[in-house]
């Protein structure tokens, strides 16, 4: 029988999901090793460059919820080939533009939004489905394919990008999100209840809960209830201070920064992609922690540590490879995405079934603040003529986001929220098992098959 299977599909599933977030990571870090090769070729100002960056980042995260309402709805293989297919046309299209708006248009929009389609929502929409026991393990590896990706294709298209131009980086980006199209629609499943199978560490089948709505209102009416809640603004906002210190101002700016002190832009790419390296293990360990720990403990001490790292980086910068600045690398890396593991956990302790849409819009927040940083650090650089200022500044906002997270008060035993609509009302947030007649009232959104069951909708934190 199939309950019998020594290997169970979630792990192929997952395997499947991991090659595509390497792809999606390495397609959207691409921009870092493309600022100064476009800027020497065009002679396009660094703050217009990066606004380009900073619509790919917006979008990035914009995309991720109504993603994963589009996989509920259509399920997760036709949303991720069709956001591969947008990667490889946006990358391969840049090779023809001749002004910024046609970046903007290529990188900014169509990768922004295929990448956005591959985002963390998608790890929770994975996890959520598929795996019980080891959630937060799994979520943490399945975050370090980020780091994967950009440990892999940072050092290949700074070395191409040297000897081969920028062009041939984008045509082998477009090429990598084409060869990853078919094992999507071979290999990536929706739902072990299909295969008449528990997922992971669960006892019973459950079947799936497939939503009638649309999409697009599903995910907007998500927001609206979750935004009445207090968790919900204290998790975006740290996690827009995540975003803003990483993919926007270290993602983005790190190799410029250190060619400004005279470091080669290949040796820079290096050390950013060695941050991937560190990254994973940091992530993976930090999953590992997460089925453990408070995650806002874990939260509130990653925060405060990466607020301390930053605050000291102006005064690592050098022309050469120094020790201290490895020791920043190993260090940054190791807690570069380790936030997501927790972030997730806390939000399907709080929201339950509706976790994968609702994190969406936390993550969306994660890009608000890349976006903001991206831009605002450029524009530091070509007014001051350095970053030192856009560093400190981030450092102080790591320390607040640390704040945030301690704020976060546990839900003890209590069922996960849904959110409702009240007929023609507002959208509101009720816990799952609220008898309350009204919640029948109106279409109930993300209160699937584990909404109503505390002990899968709380997740490895709320227990």
């Amino acid at each position: 029988m199939s309950r019998t299977r020594v290997i169970h599909p979630a792990w192929t599933v997952a395997a499947v999901a991991f090659v595509a977030l390497v792809g999606a990571a390495g397609f959207r870090a691409t921009p870092s090793v493309l600022l100064h090769p476009l800027h020497a070729e065009f002679g396009w100002s660094l703050a217009g460059i990066s606004a380009a960056v900073s619509v790919n980042l917006l979008l990035y995260g914009l995309t991720a919820p109504f993603a994963a309402a589009l996989m509920d709805r259509f399920g997760i293989r036709r949303v991720v080939a069709v956001a591969l297919l947008l990667v490889a046309a946006g990358s391969g299209l840049t090779v023809f533009m001749t002004a910024t708006w046609q970046l903007v248009l290529c990188w900014g929009v169509l990768v922004g939004l295929g990448t956005g389609s591959m985002a963390l929502a998608f790890v929770a929409t994975v996890t959520g489905r598929w795996f019980v026991r080891h959630r937060g393990l799994v979520t943490g590896v399945l975050t370090a394919g980020g780091a994967a990706g950009q440990m892999i294709f940072l050092p290949l298209l700074a070395v191409v990008v040297s000897q081969h131009g920028w062009r041939t980086a984008a045509l082998i980006v477009a090429g990598a999100a084409l060869v990853v199209v078919p094992l999507v629609g071979w290999l990536l499943r929706e739902y072990p209840a299909d295969l008449d199978l528990p997922a992971y560490g669960a006892a019973r089948v459950v079947p799936p809960d497939r939503p009638a709505g649309g999409a697009a209102a599903r995910a907007a009416g998500t927001l609206l209830a979750a935004a009445r809640t207090g968790p919900f603004w204290l998790l975006a906002g740290g996690f827009a201070i995540c975003g803003a210190t990483t993919n926007g101002l270290v993602g983005t700016h790190f190799i410029p920064a250190a060619h400004d002190h005279g470091m080669t832009e290949t040796t820079a790419a290096g050390l950013l992609a060695l941050v991937g390296v560190f990254d994973i293990a940091g992530t993976v360990a930090s999953g590992w922690l997460t089925d453990r720990v408070d995650g806002r403990l874990l939260l509130g001490g990653y925060y405060a540590l990466r607020g301390a790292s930053l605050l000291v980086l102006p005064s690592l910068f050098a022309g050469d490879t120094r020790p201290s600045m490895l020791v920043f690398i190993v260090f940054y890396g190791l807690d570069w995405v380790a936030t997501v593991p927790p972030t997730v956990a806390l939000c399907r302790e709080y929201f339950g079934a509706s976790a994968p849409v609702v994190f969406g819009w936390v993550f969306a927040a994660h890009q608000v603040g890349a976006a903001v940083a991206a831009t605002g650090a450029g524009l530091v650089r070509d007014r001051l003529g350095t970053y030192t200022l856009a560093w400190y500044a981030a450092g102080g906002l790591a320390m607040g986001a640390a704040a945030l997270s301690v704020l976060l008060r546990r839900r003890p035993g209590g069922p996960p929220f849904v959110p409702v609509r009240l007929g023609t009302g507002p959208w509101r947030l009720r816990p799952a098992d609220d008898p309350a007649p009204s919640v029948g009232a109106g279409p109930t959104v993300g209160a699937g098959p584990t909404a109503g069951a505390a002990p899968v909708g709380a997740g490895p934190v709320g227990a």
